[in-house]
């Protein structure tokens, strides 16, 4: 286990800081605080505080687009443009339907879909979904899912990550990336039978083709193989990190976000960077994150 090199990057009191994404243009960290509603702007070379956006409702992931973020908040799909009104690009049936299941775990792939899940309202029934916006259709892909988490691609564009974290399993599906097409899942890491804490929540793959996995609950950010074995553990300093995501201009900074969200004052305590926004970093870089195409 390593212990050094996990420092604050944002000081905040997060309930759950979620979806972290990078833009090599704007050279600045989006990420969001999902329970809050707020999506955050920070460029670490201006050394300021990060820019919030109040959204009004929770807000599940953020994605870029070329002049601006779509954000898939609990009642749907928006494009946030740089200046203008957000314009509704889909809404979440889920939701509309009273099951109450918001949108969560989201990014867009290399041909600029945007693919995002939902979670459960109650967090433990397989009424969620995984969904993928193209080019205005909003198709589901993926049923009978608890917690939709840790989307993410391969560098050669074969496969497509996912995990249902109420399983502690992360699949795999084979993915053409041309038509959008999945193939047939199949476990690629069990956290069960590596004997890891925690849950697999946010991921990201660098240039490697590696797989970084926050592990809710679990205390720290894990990185398995291509071929899924683990190959480094990182401690942090609180229970729940969430997310991670490369940046910064090489693209070396793991950025990771946390919660407070099922800590009591006491853990708050014991814990006081949880909620924050964590960095470390990295020997290998990261991949440039797609725009969404719309």
């Amino acid at each position: 286990m390593q212990h050094d090199g996990v420092e604050v990057a944002v000081e905040l009191d997060m309930s759950l800081g979620e979806s972290p994404v990078w833009s090599v243009a704007r050279q600045t960290l989006y990420w969001a605080d999902i329970n809050k509603g707020h999506v955050y702007a920070w460029r670490p070379r201006d050394g300021g505080a990060p820019t919030r956006i109040e959204l009004g409702e929770k807000v599940g992931c953020v994605a870029l687009t070329d002049v601006g973020l779509v954000v898939a908040a609990a009642s749907g799909i928006v494009r946030l443009p740089e200046s203008g009104e957000p314009e509704r690009l889909a809404a979440n049936a889920e939701w509309q339907a009273g099951q109450g299941n918001r949108f969560n775990d989201g990014r867009c792939d290399a041909a600029g879909r945007l693919w995002v899940g939902t979670i459960a309202a109650d967090e433990s029934s397989p009424t969620a979904a995984l969904y993928c916006l193209d080019r205005g259709e909003f198709t589901r892909r993926l049923t009978d899912i608890g917690i939709s988490n840790g989307l993410a691609f391969s560098p050669d564009r074969r496969w497509l990550y996912h995990t249902d974290s109420l399983t502690r399993r992360i699949l795999r599906y084979s993915f053409d990336v041309d038509s959008g097409a999945l193939g047939e899942g199949e476990t690629w890491v069990d956290l069960e039978a590596l004997g890891l804490p925690g849950v697999p929540d946010g991921a990201a793959v660098d240039s490697e083709g590696c797989y970084w996995s926050a592990l809710y609950d679990g205390g720290r950010v894990v990185r398995f193989s291509p071929e899924g074995e683990l190959v480094a553990e990182h401690e942090v300093p609180c229970p729940h990190p969430t997310m991670v995501a490369f940046g910064g201009a090489d693209l070396r900074t793991l950025y990771i976000t946390t919660a407070t969200q099922h800590l009591d004052a006491e853990g708050k305590a014991r814990w006081p960077l949880a909620g924050s926004l964590l960095q470390m970093r990295t020997g290998v870089a990261g991949l440039a994150e797609p725009d969404f195409s719309g």
